[in-house]
């Protein structure tokens, strides 16, 4: 008999209390172990207690400071802290979006350019090297536009609350537009394959749907128009955010998004003619609100794509979770049987007697403990998944919109408030390191959007910026 912590009879002990019956009798008679290895005492090793001495292990080693590797992690210096107010918007507005996108103009240069929308319905374009105004287009939309994307080498996209999509150039002219939501359209996502010479556009809108298109590179050479819609994903609640992915894979594109009133983000594969649901991930699984928060703003790290940043919509602040994404698998699931009433005694085994050994076989019912079991397993991961749980100390309402965005170096979060402040987050221990104030937006202010990443100076040098507009109708954008 082998000794009580060994290998084969933690296995043994597993199948046996998880009522594997047919593979522990295999097992057993190719170990060579008598029929009651299985037998759980108290004080024997089981794979639970394994797998929970690891994982509290894990966690003892990731809380661990180790002064070798501080210059290597943590917020990286300089940040990203002086603040100058761009004030050569044409008009005072509350600021909806900012961010920056490179263009190619048609001499093959790339610009880098700050699109800024505001209440009064006006897509600003500034340089971004020189935060100088390029040109401010007020008559695109007939409601103010919430969401902006590039879109080919010189043009791009913008969608408004009357849920219109436009395709423009940069002096403004309207290409194509299209209204295929009736209410807001709140965020726009782009995915551009290069081997297929397709980009594929999403927008999500507060009629529960999300839809996409399906635009080739190859209408950029004359006047691209956006096409009909290949399909639309119906929602049961308003979608919050929406963004892709690569499966790693095979690398296809893969929508995450997240909707009001749920803990989960969901992933849809982006096929025609119809969207799969590949699976979902649920951001508290141990919480036992129905829904303890709604992930309100999602962004991939820059440098690890496999990690996300998510805003959450948590009163009366903010938190911030750094999540470790669970790709679902890409093929679909094979088709189970038929759901039985679970067992309640021995006798409900379909069990036959075997009259050349005289064992039991037959198919085994499932049990409300393997269900349970099943579900705290799932839960584990996906708890395991969430790498931080922050508190920001950043102020919100129900009403808020959260907005979180990556230092270039994935060192850390930039997230919002409503009290006019931008804070930092480090991104390996979930710690606010940094709050942007001075020079910045009006104190009790409502910080609306945010952006991070580098810019080239005039010189050709790249630094690192961060921009904020909000409801003070200012936009802010700070530098080291």
């Amino acid at each position: 008999m082998p000794s009580a912590d060994s290998p084969a009879l933690i296995v043994a002990r597993y199948l046996k209390s998880n009522n594997y019956t047919q593979t522990y009798e295999a097992f057993i008679t190719e170990a060579g172990l008598p029929y009651d290895a299985g037998n759980v005492t108290r004080g024997d090793l089981d794979l639970e207690t394994l797998l929970e001495e690891k994982k509290n292990f894990d966690i003892a080693v990731k809380f661990e400071k180790l002064g070798v590797e501080d210059d290597n992690t943590g917020w990286r210096k300089p940040f990203p802290a002086n603040a100058k107010e761009i004030d050569v918007l044409p008009s005072t507005s509350n600021i909806l979006s900012a961010n920056v996108e490179d263009f190619v103009d048609d001499d093959g240069n790339t610009q880098q350019v700050l699109l800024a929308t505001t209440a009064d319905k006006r897509i600003s374009l500034l340089n971004a090297s020189n935060n100088t105004l390029q040109t401010s287009l007020s008559s695109i939309h007939d409601a103010p536009a919430l969401s902006t994307r590039k879109l080919f080498r010189n043009s791009f996209l913008s969608a408004s609350m009357s849920g219109q999509l436009h395709l423009s150039t940069l002096s403004g002219k309207t290409m194509s537009q299209r209204r295929d939501h009736n209410k807001y359209i709140v965020k726009i996502a782009t995915f551009t394959n290069n081997l297929r010479n397709e980009t594929i556009i999403a927008t999500a809108g507060w009629d529960n749907k999300v839809i996409l298109y399906n635009i080739t590179s190859s209408d950029d050479t004359l006047s691209p128009s956006l096409p009909e819609p290949f399909a639309t994903i119906p929602l049961q609640t308003k979608p919050e955010a929406i963004i892709f992915a690569r499966h790693p894979t095979n690398n296809e594109p893969v929508l995450i998004l997240s909707r009001t009133d749920s803990n989960n983000i969901f992933y849809y594969t982006v096929e025609t003619p119809i969207p799969r649901l590949l699976g979902q991930q649920n951001l508290a699984p141990h919480s036992n609100a129905w829904v303890a928060f709604t992930p309100s703003a999602l962004e991939i790290c820059p440098t690890d794509e496999t990690l996300l940043a998510v805003g959450t919509s948590s009163i009366p602040h903010m938190k911030l979770l750094i999540v470790r994404l669970l790709f679902p698998s890409w093929d679909p699931e094979p088709e189970r049987p038929a759901p039985t009433a679970l067992r309640t005694s021995l006798l409900d085994e379909n069990l036959t007697l075997n009259p050349e050994d005289g064992t039991l076989q037959g198919q085994q019912q499932e049990t409300q403990a393997s269900q349970a079991r099943r579900q705290l397993v799932i839960a584990e991961r996906e708890f395991a998944a969430i790498q931080i749980h922050s508190t920001t100390m950043a102020p919100q309402t129900a009403y808020s919109t959260p907005a979180v965005a990556w230092r270039p170096d994935g060192s850390g979060v930039w997230v919002n408030g409503d009290d006019g402040a931008v804070r930092g987050i480090e991104a390996t221990t979930g710690k606010v390191v940094s709050t942007l104030r001075e020079g910045g937006h009006e104190p009790g202010s409502k910080v609306r959007c945010l952006w991070a990443g580098m810019v080239r100076g005039e010189e050709g040098k790249e630094r690192e910026i961060v921009v904020s507009g909000g409801f003070d109708r200012k936009l802010i954008v700070w530098s080291v």
